[in-house]
């Protein structure tokens, strides 16, 4: 046993080399760049994060929920309304504004778990919508769709400051989700996933499995929120809309449902794309749905599924 896990860390070991060389790459990435395309890797980061936590309900518990960019709004109107109401500090508005999320996720999924399937992704588009109609009338509050004016998380504004705090939100919102997945919470989610009976019989507990899920998702799509909102310092109701829930969805299928690196592929795949086609006007909504189409037609395991076939096919001719 000792050997064979040596063994395995041996094999593991180049890979996590070139996974730092990486990183270390992208880190020093945004001094070569201008300040746009600073701005668009910083919103790539944001679907990294956005898509990840989606992914972790989605992907690995087959709870498909479509309030996750409510959550996000959630955490994103909190924060900003604790620092320009009661003078917070913005860092402390995100912490405040990442909790909020995860309290507002764990009564949602405390109420509508146990319905699962089409009802639970009902519900929670009904909540979206709620939390939408809310904000767009409560305007003393929230400033409805004129925006709520919030200050940033650093005094003197730097894009690429703001790409470090995206990275490293980025980075933690990875590795919550890789520590959950490989976990033993991450043997119940696949166990509710692919049986809920068969899971519930061997003693899995399948609520409280949905809910730590939902939980901990609806966490990190706050924390996402909350940042975004300091770093474009104007929080409007386009943040929890389901427009951009569609999009992270559409970035999760794309990149690769139930996988860990699909979401992050897809989120850059699509940013990017959609920086190209925005010239466009509406038509680049037509583009993404052609895309998703394509590839739920073609490639159901999305982009991550399509290199997994054709490194299955390379290796077999090889042997």
């Amino acid at each position: 046993m000792t050997i064979s896990l040596g063994e395995s860390r041996l094999k593991s070991t180049p890979k996590i080399l070139l996974c730092l060389a990486g990183l270390a790459v992208f880190a020093l990435l945004p001094w070569t760049m201008g300040v746009y395309n600073q701005h668009v890797l910083i919103v790539c980061l944001f679907y990294t994060m956005m898509a990840a936590s989606w992914n972790l309900l989605a992907g690995y518990t087959g709870q498909v929920s479509f309030g996750h960019a409510a959550f996000a709004g959630i955490g994103a109107y909190v924060s900003g309304i604790l620092v320009v109401k009661a003078g917070l500090n913005p860092w402390g508005g995100v912490v405040i504004g990442t909790l909020c999320a995860a309290a507002f996720g764990f009564l949602v999924g405390l109420l509508c778990l146990r319905m699962g399937g089409i009802y639970l992704s009902l519900t929670t588009l009904g909540f979206s919508e709620i939390l939408h109609i809310v904000i767009n009338n409560e305007y003393e509050i929230t400033r409805g769709t004129m925006g709520l004016q919030v200050p940033g998380l650093i005094e003197n504004y730097s894009k690429i400051a703001y790409f470090y705090i995206f990275l490293a939100g980025a980075l933690i919102t990875l590795a919550v989700v890789y520590r959950l997945v490989h976990s033993n919470a991450g043997l119940n989610f696949r166990a509710v996933q692919n049986d809920e009976r068969a899971a519930s019989a061997l003693g899995v507990d399948v609520v409280r499995t949905r809910l730590l899920a939902f939980t901990v998702s609806s966490a990190l799509a706050g924390m996402a929120g909350a940042l975004y909102g300091h770093y474009m310092l104007l929080i409007t109701p386009h943040l929890p809309s389901l427009d951009q829930q569609f999009l992270v969805l559409s970035m999760t299928v794309i990149g690769g449902l139930g996988s860990f690196v699909g979401p992050v592929i897809g989120a850059f795949s699509l940013e990017i794309l959609s920086e190209y086609i925005r010239a466009w006007g509406e038509y680049h909504v037509l583009v993404f749905g052609l895309v998703a189409l394509f590839v739920a037609r073609f490639a159901p395991k999305g982009i991550v599924g399509i290199y997994k076939a054709w490194r299955g096919k390379y290796r077999a001719a090889t042997a």
